[in-house]
């Protein structure tokens, strides 16, 4: 009985050295890795954009919409212009540049994304008590330069030109000197506004004043001239008969990723362009004539 006993004891004692052996050479589990975020998930919390202020209000659509179908994510927009948003995204100091014209050749080394969102139509405004409501290119070229410097000379009344312009890392001017000048470029003796928003303030309190906005930002307090004899109009834009637009990029530092291409594929959705594009004073890239 009692050998018995002490047989049962010592297998008993056996198994738990062997259990305890197993227990001290078992291997850890690796530790699961964390995922990637993918090319289409929430990976950031901020997005910055910056930029030209003639896309901005459309920017500023997105932005409101997006943040209202993404809790906890942040858009901060600023304007700048559009060599300022493209120097600022190939810095890498945001993430998005907002820009009336391509990149230049000396950025294109940053390896800058262009996202085509749009079609921004530009409008040259007057103060209105300017009696003309045509420009003609070649009149509006010499007024720019500062060859013309008197309405009488286009057929308006005897009264000095003020040019209230942007400054020189605006888009909207590089279109203006680019399709209405034929590449000359803006008088010094124009004024230079920070934003189109004070262009527009600024033409409607000067008398004599003549400048050039975005269609988005057009308000009863100017008036917009025709150019060469056609009156702004999408169908003018899509036409061909109206020349004065641009399309409109906003640029990344390489593939947008997470949260920024998230944002930009809502932008270019057919659900936004189709609710805000043409509501806010652009037209979408759909419309225009291959």
């Amino acid at each position: 009985m009692f050998k018995t006993k002490s047989k049962i004891a010592l297998v008993s004692t056996t198994l738990i050295a062997l259990m305890i052996l197993a227990g001290c050479g078992k291997t850890e589990a690796p530790a699961t890795p964390t995922p990637t975020p993918s090319a289409t998930t929430i990976d950031k919390k901020t997005i910055s954009s910056a930029g030209s202020t003639a896309i901005q209000p459309l920017v500023k659509i997105a932005g409101d919409e997006f943040m209202a179908k993404n809790a906890g994510v942040q858009v901060n927009l600023s304007g700048g212009g559009s060599m300022t948003g493209l120097n600022n995204v190939a810095s890498g100091s945001i993430d998005i540049g907002n820009s009336d014209v391509l990149a230049p050749d000396e950025l294109k080394s940053a390896g800058l994304v262009d996202h085509q969102v749009c079609v921004a139509p530009f409008l040259l405004i007057v103060n209105k008590d300017v009696t003309i409501d045509n420009l003609t290119k070649a009149q509006a070229a010499d007024i720019f330069t500062g060859k013309i410097t008197n309405w009488k000379d286009v057929g308006g009344k005897d009264a000095k030109i003020s040019i209230i312009g942007r400054a020189a890392s605006s888009g909207t001017r590089l279109n203006v000197e680019k399709i209405v000048m034929d590449g000359k470029k803006m008088t010094d003796a124009a004024a230079a506004q920070d934003s189109t928003g004070n262009l527009l303030t600024g033409v409607g309190q000067t008398p004599g004043a003549i400048g050039y906005i975005d269609a988005a930002y057009l308000k009863d307090t100017v008036k917009a001239l025709k150019f060469d004899g056609v009156a702004y109009s999408s169908d003018a834009v899509v036409s061909g008969k109206y020349p004065i637009y641009s399309y409109e990029h906003l640029y990344t530092k390489g593939e947008a990723t997470g949260t920024v291409k998230l944002f930009l594929d809502y932008m270019m959705s057919k659900e936004f362009q189709e609710k805000n594009v043409e509501k806010a004073g652009f037209l979408p890239i759909s419309k225009m004539k291959k």
